[in-house]
């Protein structure tokens, strides 16, 4: 072959090359600018009625007006989160099928259970919804205003106070075991079914304490059923704004957060991951939205995949230790 035809196959390849890429570029910006093209399945790990699933409805109902797409919630309880987490996680990663994930289920189910049949690396971020602080909250014939006191009265006593919670491994239960490490005290864990009925026994005496979310306390705060001492969110909730953290009130560090966060299947389009994070940003700032998830007691953030990703990682080692250190187990 002489070697002026050579190079004119030398630019034909190239050339071809180019328009390959060009192509698939093309098709990926096609299959973005598509997307969503059918319902979209948001998965919740938790029963209806609950601080995730609510947060879920909310959410979507505000997507399904910016995309197009109706957005279906799922409700898929059971195994701490496990059980749905392990669905998405196996799902086509075209973005038509989320996860409404939390801490439990990204950052202390592989600590707490024996198998878990997935890895936090099983799913792409799109962006942390929001935070939820747990607030610790006595019975008001507990002999202590404050925080210091409570503490006071937990040394004077070892074991005599008893704190509720969810169930074994639940946020509740988790904030009580960091207390504990952090204050140097032992209370006595009690295990519930669910978070009304440890609030109820905490309202009723038959429990001196619990850790339980900002959202279902606030009017039993306000009604004096039960009294506040503290927040566990590294600065203070905008639901109950007078009340200090625990940072500030001496235990400094300290962070019992309870989160949710939109996640996909990993190997999900960037492209779709970018028009899910945009759409979800849209979502956040809206008035309406904004307003019913501060109802619920979520501050809400509204960051980048990179971000929450980053957010992730740094929560697994901690309360990975604080599972080691509790000696909770489900399994």
């Amino acid at each position: 072959m002489k070697i002026r035809e050579r190079d004119v196959l030398k630019k034909i390849s190239v050339c071809f090359a180019g328009i390959a890429t060009a192509l698939v570029l093309t098709i990926a910006h096609a299959q973005a600018q598509a997307y969503p093209s059918r319902p979209v399945t948001l998965v919740v790990a938790f029963t209806p009625g609950g601080p995730s699933d609510v947060l879920a409805r909310v959410l979507g109902k505000k997507l399904q007006e910016i995309l197009g797409q109706p957005f279906i919630i799922e409700n898929r309880p059971g195994a701490g989160g496990n059980i749905a987490a392990e669905q998405v996680a196996n799902a086509a990663p075209d973005g038509h099928t989320l996860l409404m994930g939390n801490n439990s289920i990204l950052a202390t189910n592989a600590a707490l259970y024996k198998k878990v049949n997935y890895v936090p690396e099983d799913f792409m971020p799109v962006s942390l919804i929001g935070t939820q602080a747990n607030i610790l909250v006595v019975n008001p014939n507990v002999p202590a205003n404050t925080m210091a006191e409570l503490i006071a009265l937990a040394k004077k006593s070892p074991g005599h106070l008893n704190f509720a919670s969810s169930g074994h491994g639940a946020a509740a239960h988790l904030s009580g075991e960091l207390f504990k490490a952090e204050a140097k005290v032992e209370i006595v864990h009690v295990a519930y079914k669910g978070a009304a009925p440890a609030l109820q026994d905490v309202i009723a005496g038959h429990v001196q304490m619990m850790f339980a979310t900002a959202a279902s306390v606030v009017g039993h705060i306000r009604a004096n059923r039960v009294r506040a001492l503290a927040v566990t969110t590294p600065k203070r909730t905008a639901v109950l704004p007078d009340i200090a953290t625990v940072d500030e009130l001496g235990i400094k560090g300290f962070d019992a957060t309870t989160w949710h966060g939109l996640v996909a299947p990993a190997g999900t389009p960037r492209e779709t991951i970018g028009v899910l994070h945009d759409a979800t940003v849209r979502a956040l700032n809206d008035p309406a939205t904004r307003k019913a998830l501060m109802d619920l007691g979520v501050d809400i953030v509204g960051n980048t995949p990179k971000e929450f990703e980053a957010y992730i990682k740094a929560e697994i080692p901690k309360w990975t230790q604080v599972v080691k250190t509790s000696g909770a187990r489900v399994d």
